[in-house]
């Protein structure tokens, strides 16, 4: 996900989407602790994505820009 695409979304649609992605990395992060997960790449992908959304978010709430 690109920063782009993010500043276009409104506060309530990252919102939404942060939480789907939060669930998605439980839900992955289980799977590979249990030894069912076989792209472990994807992990690092959804943190990162996670950590974009929260930023935006933040600077979003601070009025910077």
């Amino acid at each position: 996900m690109k920063t782009s695409e993010i500043r276009a979304m409104s506060a309530d649609e990252i919102h939404i989407k942060l939480a789907e992605l939060k669930k998605e990395f439980f839900n992955l992060r289980f799977q590979h602790g249990v030894g069912r997960l076989e792209k472990t790449s994807i992990l690092p992908k959804i943190r990162k994505d996670i950590a974009r959304l929260m930023t935006i978010s933040r600077e979003m709430n601070l009025n910077i820009s």
